[in-house]
């Protein structure tokens, strides 16, 4: 009789802690795949400052990988560009450059200014964040969420239908 008590215990214990696992929320976990919680990072601004990724919590961002010498990075500015000025109430774009394989920190803001990009632009002297993405093509793009979960990762140039998309999904 008592091994029975044991045994019924045992299983009204599993079946509890089955039941908990499946209602209980869960935060999706930290990593690079869809539905993974992007990873925090800080970086300094181009123009002074530093950013942290969990400082645009509650707005979609659109996280671009790029640099100077990338001709698809280059061609894909216009079109973040106009995004951003369309939808920025909506939309955060944080544009990570590869700083390590730039001339120096005056080409990079020269080359910001001549494109007038409007936008956060995050220097990566490092490559810490460039690694911890595992960005090894230009352009990269993120799509996180309001929440921070990334939404689709692109490895190549993005057009301004995908841009637009996902800021208005």
């Amino acid at each position: 009789m008592m091994k029975r008590i044991a045994a019924l215990s045992i299983l009204a214990v599993l079946i509890l802690f089955a039941v908990w696992q499946a209602l209980w929320p869960k935060e999706p976990p930290v990593g690079l795949e869809k539905g993974n919680t992007a990873p925090e990072f800080t970086l300094p601004q181009l123009d002074g400052g530093s950013v942290q990724l969990s400082d645009y919590k509650g707005k979609k961002v659109i996280l671009n990988f790029w640099a100077t010498w990338c001709p698809p990075c280059k061609k894909e500015i216009p079109e973040l560009k106009e995004i951003s000025a369309e939808y920025d109430k909506d939309v955060v774009i944080l544009a990570v450059n590869y700083t390590v394989s730039e001339a120096n920190e005056s080409s990079v803001k020269k080359f910001v200014e001549d494109q007038k990009m409007q936008f956060p632009v995050l220097m990566d002297p490092e490559a810490d964040v460039l690694t911890q993405y595992k960005v090894f093509s230009y352009p990269t793009t993120y799509f996180l969420d309001e929440k921070g979960v990334i939404q689709k990762v692109q490895r190549s140039m993005v057009d301004y239908k995908t841009l637009k998309n996902f800021v208005q999904s």
